[in-house]
């Protein structure tokens, strides 16, 4: 830089704030009436500076607008050939602490919020009789509250439910840059195959604008259990005091196999019911197994018909089936039956016989 008649030129080296400029050279130059610093950094540069007094210094590096710089500056003067005495200077450029990157100043703008409809999982996985629950968001960023209708473009038989704070709804108001959580509900119809799904759903605004969100349903199958008799026949005859065995019959009807399957039974009271085997391990998709119930009757039980329900299943899959049984006494108690009536129709007899002449 050239000088001027009367300035003295002094070369600095100092530590530049904020990082990033760091390591540079400084020239200052003072005179009587005014000074400045002219900063020339190491890498390629566009500066600019504002002349300052007392500290005041605001300076343009890269368009980047730094505004209270805190910087110390001390140096002394060399001795120039035909100059006079050293003189001092004591520069200390003092500010807040604080970066500013201005971008009005700049004629910039920073990192621009949009509006965005996202959800943090697309991909789920659920069998047919599960429902398929996503978590989104919506985020508004613009200047007023927009009203959003929401659309799912869901397959034939599905069922589709948005809720906004809990409520079932099919638009509500996004305010201004605020997000919104929205939870979507889609429900297989049973009759739907195994495999993925996608599903777009669309949030459009009372301008017309649409914003799309494309969700993944993997249906990876169904649960399902049949339990009747090997006969279709759901009704028999036993009789009182003793035991009724009835085959039942379990069939894998889904497309999963079934794990731990347990059997049950809900009989009138007193009545006791028991299953060989109690419990089913596994059964495969397609796959049928026979378990006999063995019903005890209990003694002097009076003739009729009796209803028991017979339950298999696990936690995916249940089926239960109900079975009558006719109640009869047995022979035995038949003829100590008529036995009784014999003897009492003797006693009135002989009664009769005896007091009937007086």
């Amino acid at each position: 830089m050239a000088k001027r008649e009367g300035q003295t030129t002094e070369t600095c080296q100092v530590t530049l704030l904020p990082e990033g400029f760091s390591h540079g050279m400084v020239q200052v130059i003072y005179s009587e009436k005014n000074f400045r610093l002219d900063l020339d950094l190491m890498r390629s540069a566009l500066y600019i500076s504002v002349p300052f007094f007392e500290g005041a210094f605001i300076s343009l590096i890269n368009n980047k607008l730094f505004v209270n710089l805190m910087l110390a500056l001390q140096c002394r003067a060399r001795r120039m050939e035909g100059r006079g005495n050293y003189r001092y200077l004591l520069a200390v450029l003092l500010g807040s602490t604080f970066f500013f990157h201005s971008p009005q100043a700049l004629g910039r703008s920073g990192p621009k919020k949009i509006t965005s409809f996202t959800s943090r999982f697309t991909n789920l996985e659920a069998t047919t009789k599960e429902t398929f629950r996503f978590n989104a968001s919506l985020f508004n960023a613009q200047a007023r509250p927009v009203v959003y209708a929401l659309q799912a473009a869901a397959p034939p038989g599905w069922n589709v439910a948005f809720r906004v704070q809990g409520m079932q709804v099919t638009s509500f108001q996004a305010d201004s840059n605020r997000a919104q959580d929205i939870s979507i509900e889609l429900t297989p119809s049973p009759g739907t195959k195994p495999g993925k799904y996608v599903i777009p759903v669309a949030a459009v605004s009372d301008q017309g604008d649409s914003l799309t969100l494309n969700l993944e349903a993997v249906v990876k199958g169904n649960y399902s259990i049949g339990l009747t008799t090997p006969n279709g026949l759901l009704s028999g005859e036993g009789t009182e005091g003793n035991t009724k065995s009835l085959d039942l019959t379990l069939k894998n009807e889904g497309t999963l196999p079934l794990d731990n399957l347990n059997l049950s039974a809900q009989a009138p009271g007193k009545w006791s019911v028991s299953f060989e085997p109690s419990k089913i391990d596994r059964l495969d998709p397609g796959s049928t197994v026979t378990v006999v119930a063995h019903i005890s009757v209990p003694d002097k039980t009076i003739a009729g018909d009796y209803l028991t329900t017979f339950t298999a299943g696990n936690s995916n899959a249940t089926s239960n089936v109900s079975y009558r049984l006719t109640v009869t006494t047995s022979w035995l108690t038949g003829w100590f039956g008529i036995l009784l009536i014999l003897i009492a129709l003797g006693i009135v007899y002989s009664l009769i016989k005896k007091y009937g002449r007086r």
